[in-house]
């Protein structure tokens, strides 16, 4: 599996942290009200849809975070195909405790596992090719490194994570800087300004930008942004190998066979984070 730098415990720990402070604030007052302190019950995490499961090793962190002598029985894995009736673990414990985790846990299982199974729908189309997936920044706010993670677990791969460990040099950067000639050779003058090692991604909208790109260089990746195949096919061919080239723009589960068959060595798709169904799943009693 691809190396996730970013999800280190800190980072893990800050989310759950801050996303039970959202929602539990001063206290769980359903709970409270309703349920004996000593109430000692056990749940089970009930799949109701088809696809790929996302966020088992995620929600063992978020109920020891809620109380540390919950007990998780994990019972299926991140990337196993599920359907309707599997159950993906059990929880034993205080019974507050396990209703005041199982909102956050079934929002990130839920989510995550929509994201990697249209990613794996989307990637098992363009397996024919030698074309890779890719993710982008079009995610949700704060819950980022989990959407990227669910890219993973269903078999894309992660772009830049933001906007500080890739240069993207996207169609409004272009125009702003001048042109495509400007717009490099100002981010050369920046990173050894700086003394950053950064990747330089550079957009393209047509040939004549394709062209001038070739003739100056400098760059680590041609992005072919909202071309059709047969365009990004002339594209490809035009660069000849010489730089990787990544498909972008508005693509869909109808439209990714034809831009994978152009030749392109990646295709980065928004929609895996930003139009995708959450996977149906609950946490029962029993």
């Amino acid at each position: 599996m691809q190396q996730l730098s970013y999800l280190t415990p800190q980072a893990i720990g800050q989310f759950i942290y801050s996303a039970l402070r959202e929602d539990v604030g001063d206290g769980d007052h359903s709970s409270l009200a309703a349920v004996p302190a000593n109430a000692q019950k056990q749940a089970r995490l009930l799949i109701k849809d088809s696809g790929i499961l996302a966020g088992m090793e995620l929600a063992p962190m978020i109920f020891r975070e809620v109380d540390a002598s919950l007990h998780v029985d994990a019972l299926l894995k991140d990337g196993d195909l599920v359907k309707p009736g599997d159950i993906g673990l059990t929880v034993n414990g205080s019974a507050r405790s396990i209703l005041q985790a199982e909102r956050l846990v079934l929002n990130c299982m839920q989510r995550m596992s929509g994201i990697a199974t249209y990613t794996n729908k989307l990637a098992s189309m363009i397996s024919h090719t030698k074309a890779k997936l890719l993710d982008t920044r079009k995610t949700t706010p704060n819950f980022r490194m989990m959407e990227k993670w669910a890219i993973v677990i269903g078999g894309g791969l992660n772009h830049r994570y933001g906007l500080f460990d890739m240069i993207i040099l996207k169609d409004n950067h272009v125009d702003y800087a001048g042109g495509i000639t400007a717009a490099i050779r100002s981010t050369h003058d920046y990173l050894r300004q700086t003394d950053r090692d950064l990747k330089i991604v550079i957009e393209t909208r047509n040939l004549a930008e394709v062209e001038e790109v070739l003739k100056i260089g400098g760059v680590f990746r041609i992005m072919l942004d909202n071309m059709s195949p047969a365009l990004m096919q002339e594209a490809v061919q035009l660069i000849n190998g010489r730089f990787p080239t990544e498909a972008s723009g508005g693509i869909n589960e109808h439209t990714i066979v034809a831009v994978a068959e152009s030749g392109v060595d990646f295709i980065s798709v928004g929609a895996l984070t930003h139009s995708i169904r959450s996977l149906d799943i609950s946490l029962k009693a029993f």
